[in-house]
């Protein structure tokens, strides 16, 4: 092919790029939905990202570092629901450091990361975290176990709210999540060792009111999230030596702080239920039984009830797998499991009735590891 030919070829795709940019822009350039699960590593905490395709398929792309140390350990060391958050709007990704005390912030693009920011957390062994507007919540959960509060500026930025340190019911209280109302008015946090669900009103400088302590309704409280109605939703691992005998409750959130309980104490059906998920639309939860390694599905009143679905378990991992957190995918369309006992992350459809359907699992952890958090956008 002569120079001059090729000159006239070069012109003529620059001129239809100009024309038509979406000719030569490839499919991948688009921002890419995604799967992140932390490592959790003493050493060097990180971010595992999975890019997801259209039809729930899983790949890993590569890891973020966060810029602290983790806690280490092997099968779920952090004992929380939220160690790892992604805000409301996907485009930040919060992560906390147990071993150095901090968070992390990220900008998130898709299935890419940009660490923007590394922060005390105010305590020791910060291991869960909650986000509504422009406000953040971590609870530290070793020495004098605490929440701390602080803003997320405009460039992502986070910035300790003064005054914002509050104490909970008691030292070491085993706190193991944090969430906050959709309405931002409160803030709820659950303690595994006092079997207690502290309420919070949120003050108008993000500050928190005295806490209202609550006993819950069943034994093992664990992971506390809200439906989209304003609905408290409580996974609780059950009573000792019962063999699946976990259960999930509902509460009301009253103006005093009290609570009032919906549907208390509904089993799942499995075993050593800590961790759960609502669908965007708010229609139903999923609880993760890591000791039975299953998942269970629940269909959400609009009072709040919740009522099983059909066999109540709608989902099974292998045996083994020990499925920790799980995540649903912005669009609705799938749940994710971190199998931490096997070193996977379980792939399930949702179905219009919330049933489940299994796509399998995709390898890219390291099995009984320390992994801990799971969010999906």
């Amino acid at each position: 092919m002569s120079r001059a030919i090729r000159g006239i070829l070069a012109i003529a795709l620059a001129s239809a790029w100009l024309l038509h940019p979406s000719i030569s822009k490839a499919d991948n350039d688009a921002p890419a939905s995604a799967v992140f699960v932390m490592n959790n590593s003493a050493t060097h905490n990180k971010i595992v990202v999975f890019r997801r395709t259209e039809e729930g398929g899983l790949e890993v792309q590569r890891s973020f570092a966060t810029g602290g140390r983790g806690s280490g350990g092997n099968t779920d060391p952090l004992e929380s629901q939220g160690s790892l958050l992604l805000s409301k709007d996907h485009e930040l990704l919060f992560a906390v450091n147990a071993g150095s005390g901090e968070i992390s912030v990220f900008h998130v693009s898709g299935s890419k990361l940009a660490l923007l920011d590394v922060v005390p957390s105010g305590g020791s062994e910060p291991n869960a975290l909650a986000q509504h507007g422009d406000l953040l919540y971590v609870v530290n959960a070793g020495g004098s176990s605490n929440v701390v509060g602080f803003r997320i500026e405009h460039n992502g930025k986070l910035a300790q709210i003064q005054n914002s340190l509050r104490f909970l019911t008691t030292n070491n209280s085993g706190a193991s999540s944090l969430a906050f109302s959709p309405d931002g008015q409160f803030l709820l946090v659950t303690e595994r060792a006092t079997n207690n669900i502290d309420v919070f009103h949120v003050q108008a400088d993000g500050s928190l009111s005295a806490d209202v302590v609550n006993p819950a309704v069943g034994p093992g409280t664990f992971a506390l999230t809200f439906a989209p109605n304003g609905a408290a939703l409580v996974s609780e691992t059950g009573a000792a030596g019962v063999s699946n005998g976990s259960a999930i409750s509902s509460y009301a959130v009253l103006s005093s702080g009290k609570l009032s309980a919906i549907s208390a104490s509904v089993p799942t059906l499995g075993a050593a239920n800590c961790w759960n998920a609502v669908t965007p639309d708010g229609r139903f939860i999923y609880v993760s039984n890591a000791g039975s390694a299953t998942i269970s599905g629940f269909a959400i009143g609009k009072s709040g009830s919740l009522t099983p679905l059909p066999a109540t378990v709608v989902g099974v991992n292998p045996a083994g797998a020990t499925n920790l957190d799980i995540t649903v995918s912005g669009d609705g369309k799938f749940l994710f499991t971190l199998n931490s006992g096997n070193g996977t992350i379980g792939i399930f459809a949702i179905q219009q009735d919330g049933t489940l359907v299994n796509h399998g699992s995709v390898s890219g952890i390291a099995a009984k590891s320390g992994f801990n958090g799971i969010a999906a956008n």
